[in-house]
């Protein structure tokens, strides 16, 4: 399953809306998702979401969509 995940790039600084960025990853779960983030980046993260087909249909539409790899 493709997920999305909703980060801020420091654990130093109080999360702003405007400053978060999101990636796309592919896991067997949501908690295996998190793992990966975690170990492979200092990333806060805020949210992860697993997405449905007609969701990761619509995300791959956008010209910055990319699967990250860790």
């Amino acid at each position: 399953m493709v997920f999305k995940v909703f980060y801020q790039e420091t654990k130093v600084r109080n999360p702003k809306r405007e400053t978060t960025h999101s990636l796309f990853l592919e896991s067997d779960s949501e908690a295996q998702a998190r793992v990966l983030v975690e170990k492979s980046t200092d990333f806060n993260i805020e949210f992860i979401e697993g997405l449905s087909q007609s969701a990761l249909e619509y995300e791959q539409q956008n010209p910055g969509y990319e699967l990250s790899q860790f």
